[in-house]
């Protein structure tokens, strides 16, 4: 009984406006895909890992990843695809036998604490197929039709039932790979792919629980987030 976490690392990054890899952009001096790395191996509770890396950077990926001592955890790097769906697939394909749970986790969020690693499998292994870290909805948010300019205000949800939801996402193996199986037409476009895997357990009809996050975990999509990380590391 042994848990497997998959780390998708092949994303651009464009929003980032860098010249690689948004997992291979330095954070107080390390890549985001091996401070991601280093925090689910710490949890104690990840014995294998799986890192999709980007396009034609597979062997960069595992030098970096199989050299660095804090990753204490055995590592395969396996080239990710044209969508993160995709990308956690192939993840998947490459899962040697005996793993019973699952994560899926995102080098974007490279900070993410070990104690909530720990809450997601211990969720799992408490009998919830399927769980995610999430945080309350501060802000205000309205339901709007898409527009290039003023966008018409359909509604405005009641946040006190929204949630934020984070990654590592925590699941047993046998359904995230049924779960991935039902929606393989989807993965291989941005358009129609999942965002996240339990939106493609949900697509099943099967439930997901969600489980307190943490703002650490938070994900890095702009040179601002890039920038506050850097101010979480010094403290």
């Amino acid at each position: 009984m042994t848990t497997l976490a998959i780390l998708t690392a092949a994303g651009s990054g464009a929003r980032l406006g860098r010249d690689l890899p948004k997992a291979l952009v330095d954070l107080g001096g390390f890549p985001l895909v091996l401070h991601a790395a280093r925090r689910l191996a710490g949890s104690g509770v990840v014995d294998a890992l799986i890192v999709t890396a980007p396009g034609g950077l597979r062997d960069v990926v595992a030098e970096l990843l199989t050299a660095d001592a804090y990753v204490t955890v055995p590592v395969t790097v396996v080239d990710g695809g044209p969508t993160r769906q995709a990308s956690v697939a192939a993840g998947l394909a490459a899962a040697g036998a005996g793993h019973d749970v699952v994560l899926v986790h995102d080098a974007a969020r490279p900070l993410v604490p070990e104690d909530l690693v720990r809450r997601v499998v211990a969720a799992v292994r408490a009998g919830h197929d399927a769980v995610v870290p999430g945080l309350p909805v501060t802000d205000t948010v309205k339901q709007v039709v898409p527009g290039d300019g003023a966008e018409l205000v359909l509604g405005t949800p009641d946040r006190a039932v929204l949630r934020a939801v984070q990654t590592p996402q925590g699941f047993t193996r046998e359904l995230l790979e049924r779960a991935h199986k039902a929606g393989e037409g989807r993965s291989g476009s941005e358009l129609a792919a999942a965002t996240d895997d339990a939106g493609l357990v949900e697509a099943l009809g099967e439930p997901v629980h969600i489980v307190r996050g943490d703002a650490a975990a938070a994900k890095i999509t702009t040179e601002r987030d890039l920038r506050v990380a850097a101010l979480e590391l010094e403290d």
